[in-house]
């Protein structure tokens, strides 16, 4: 019997509420990320630290960096990511935010499939 063939290629995908309590604290560490960055151009610049001012989801989507969930697990090396952030209604006690529980009790395929490629 011949072992099947497996992808090395998994995707993981990450659902995360935060509750912002200090959005000028948020806001201020993506403007000063912004300040650090040297390989940005100064239209780059300018666009990020508006996005930043103007957004607190988009601060948040600046400084928290896929990259940096995965660069210490060892054996693996990132190969593409993406991620957005938008400002949502959260109510804990609605079915809708109940990570725990199946969306109907049928699985989804694409939810089962961990190799991509």
């Amino acid at each position: 019997m011949s072992t099947p063939e497996t992808s090395r290629f998994v995707r993981i995908r990450v659902d995360l509420v935060l509750e912002v309590d200090d959005e000028e604290a948020v806001t201020g560490a993506a403007l000063q990320s912004i300040a650090d960055d040297t390989d940005l151009s100064d239209a780059e610049r300018a666009h990020a630290e508006s996005a930043v001012t103007e957004d607190t989801a988009e601060a948040l989507a600046y400084l928290v960096d896929p990259f940096d969930l995965v660069s210490a697990v060892p054996g693996v090396e990132l190969q593409q990511a993406s991620w957005s952030s938008e400002q949502i209604d959260y109510d804990p006690d609605s079915t809708e935010w109940d990570l725990d529980e199946d969306d109907g009790g049928e699985s989804d395929p694409e939810d089962d499939e961990m190799t991509v490629g």
